[in-house]
């Protein structure tokens, strides 16, 4: 392998020659290989615009030149778009601060922007990592600044992918809505309901999933950009982070701003947990939906048996024929990944000694890595089980017919206790409580017949 040397304040560093970083990078290459995990690309994308804002508002302060200014946007614009993925090689378990992950950066924009200069890489002219890239900034102020813009970019894909998800679920409470079945409670029999009621409040809980995730995206256009190193501002201008913010503002189309304290935005990630928070409703809210159904279709003919999810592959490797409710139980395992995500944002926001939290570069990887879940789990689950599942109203009808719990409006006309025993008799004999209630004469026929007519009941 060729190599190159370059220098930093520790000293020399030995660097292949194909890299595209610098020192830095390479001694937290060097430090920290523990994991597969790497930096996610959408939050490489936010840091890359970060740099490129930094650049734009730097030139128009007079603090670069417009050469260097072109040259450090043009670089960060190619790696916002996701090129040189490779060159960002770093662990997540790295300095808490993120530190290593803002110095990459800086060092494969620098080099980018010295070989469009017709310069080689590690000359750090006439662009320089810190003092041009890293202008007006500290990994401090940068790395919870992208984490912010990635995750609320992120938030609200989710957000659309639960709104789909919660429609597709309102079409089939529609297409149900007349087929009566038996609630459940305990898992035991209660009075009847329509299926198209139980589906309507699956797709009520995924509406509110999503209310409740944009009720946190204020809090992530919050950006720590303009506090440097505590929230202080030290080496940056009063206006650099209110410009920088209104450029990212502009280029997403997204209100983010400034924060309103910069000690916090810096010192801790409470908005990260809130938005966790959300998240990890919306997983406990899938695994009801998907154990429900897996539920309602078990059997096919020794369980409820009164749904029949799509069939996708055979069940078992011994059993013919077997056919198992595979996406409700994949569905489930993702939602227990994002909650055990959620459980790790939890320790890691509460990791912020006095000014800076310390858990960073954890907080963007678990946290990114449970929306981006979340969507393709809520997109596969309308695509490939929800939208296919088809009702077996004759089995739902029976279900009603031979339940105990149709005795609820009798008692209402005869009294709890003396419902209560006509229940148990039909337990006991295993007959329908309609023909003991008829056989014991509590009631004329036409009377027990509106009493027990199902559409009353629902």
């Amino acid at each position: 392998m060729n190599t190159r040397v370059e220098t930093d304040s520790m000293g020399e560093v030995t660097i292949s020659e194909e890299a595209w970083w610098g020192a830095q990078t390479q001694r937290a290459l060097d430090n920290f290989q523990i994991s597969p995990y790497r930096i996610p690309a959408q939050y490489l994308s936010a840091l890359a615009l970060v740099k490129r804002a930094s650049a734009k508002v730097n030139e128009k302060l007079g603090l670069l030149s417009v050469e260097n200014a072109e040259l450090i946007r043009g670089a960060a614009q190619v790696i916002e778009k996701g090129g040189y993925l490779d060159q960002f090689p770093l662990d997540v378990f790295q300095t808490g601060s993120g530190t290593s992950w803002n110095m990459n950066i800086n060092e494969v924009i620098a080099n980018l922007a010295n070989f469009k200069a017709g310069v080689g890489r590690g000359s750090k002219v006439p662009v320089h990592p810190n003092d041009h890239v890293n202008r007006g900034q500290s990994s401090n102020d940068v790395i919870p600044t992208a984490m912010n813009i990635s995750v609320r970019i992120a938030a609200e894909k989710l957000q659309s992918a639960l709104s789909v998800l919660s429609e597709g679920i309102t079409l089939k409470a529609e297409e149900f809505k007349t087929i009566p079945k038996l609630g459940r409670t305990h898992l035991q029999d209660a009075v009847p309901m329509t299926l198209g009621q139980e589906f309507s409040g699956w797709a009520a809980q995924m509406k509110k999933s999503g209310e409740r995730l944009g009720r946190c995206f204020s809090s992530l256009e919050e950006l720590a950009i303009g506090g440097t190193a505590l929230g202080t501002g030290i080496n940056t201008p009063p206006d650099f982070g209110i410009r920088v913010a209104a450029f990212i503002a502009e280029e997403t189309g997204i209100p983010f701003r400034q924060a309103e304290n910069l000690f916090e935005a810096i010192a801790a990630r409470d908005s990260m947990l809130e938005l966790m928070g959300a998240v990890n409703s919306t997983s406990v809210s899938l695994m009801k939906i998907a154990q429900d159904l897996r539920i309602l279709s078990s059997g096919p003919r020794s369980g409820l048996g009164e749904i029949q999810l799509p069939s996708l592959q055979p069940g078992s490797s011994i059993m013919p024929g077997k056919i198992n409710p595979v996406i409700p139980e994949m569905v489930i395992q993702a939602a227990a990944h994002v909650s055990g995500k959620y459980t790790s944002v939890t320790i890691a926001c509460q990791n912020s000694p006095l000014e800076l939290n310390i858990m960073q570069p954890l907080l963007i990887h678990e946290t990114l890595g449970a929306l981006e879940l979340l969507t393709e789990t809520c997109g596969s689950f309308l695509d490939k089980c929800i939208s296919g599942i088809t009702a077996d109203r004759q089995r739902c009808m029976e279900a009603i017919e031979w339940s105990l719990a149709v005795v609820t409006p009798l008692a209402v006309k005869i009294g709890y206790d003396k419902a209560a025993k006509i229940a148990y008799r039909a337990f006991e004999e295993k007959r329908k409580v309609r023909d003991i209630a008829s056989e014991e004469k509590v009631l004329p026929e036409d009377e027990l017949d509106a009493v027990f007519e199902i559409g009353s009941m629902l």
